[in-house]
């Protein structure tokens, strides 16, 4: 394994996850977040504890995508399809805040469910860019 590609990865795409569930969730959800009871009494989060979860997420993927590699398609392409089989595997806990939280709306999972595949898938696409098939 090239622990600097894996490295150079997981920085990458972490700023890029980072900055997509920004807009996806700051800018996009935001109005529904305000809304939501459950929200309000959370406390403001340090935008760069985010980033900090989204590199290691990303970190994580990377490790895994190289151990992996040979199995993937060549290129981005290669890459987001891993991304998609991971973004899969992500989404089904978000199903599960329904039955648990009071006042959860259902739309919300499915929206959270459609952020982190289009996340996963972006950041495989960057991991098979920078992580090549040997």
């Amino acid at each position: 394994m090239n622990w600097t590609k894996i490295g150079i990865g997981a920085v990458a795409g972490g700023i890029v996850i980072w900055l997509m569930d920004f807009v996806a969730h700051g800018m996009m959800l935001a109005n529904t977040y305000t809304r939501m009871e459950i929200f309000q009494v959370a406390e403001p989060a340090n935008p760069l504890m985010f980033l900090l979860v989204s590199t290691c997420i990303a970190a994580a993927a990377a490790i895994l995508f190289a151990r992996t590699r040979n199995s993937w398609g060549a290129g981005a392409a290669g890459g987001a399809t891993y991304g998609f089989f991971i973004g899969l595997v992500g989404i089904f806990p978000f199903f599960y805040h329904p039955m648990v939280l009071n006042g959860w709306p259902y739309y919300l999972s499915w929206c959270w469910s459609g952020i982190t595949m289009i996340d996963s898938v972006v950041l495989g696409a960057i991991l098979g860019a920078i992580y090549p098939r040997s």
